[in-house]
């Protein structure tokens, strides 16, 4: 926590139709994304949340990783 911001790898506290709303309708990289594949992609990846205490999920990001040597940054959103 810093200030007013938190942010968090928990997947549970993910608001996935606010994530795929973004991807699927404003991204030029995701447009047209299904909610399925959003999830399955969230399910699989190491996941990352941005709060605002006062504004909840105001940021969102996905790493595809081995955990050893390996992440690609995904998804950057908000």
């Amino acid at each position: 926590m810093r200030d007013d911001y938190e942010i968090s790898t928990e997947k549970s506290r993910l608001d996935i139709p606010l994530i795929h709303r973004f991807l699927s309708e404003q991204s030029y990289w995701a447009k047209g994304r299904s909610v399925e594949t959003v999830q399955k992609s969230i399910d699989h990846s190491l996941c990352f949340g941005v709060y605002h205490t006062k504004s909840g999920l105001v940021g969102f990001a996905r790493v595809v990783t081995d955990f050893a040597v390996f992440a690609y940054v995904m998804d950057v959103s908000f």
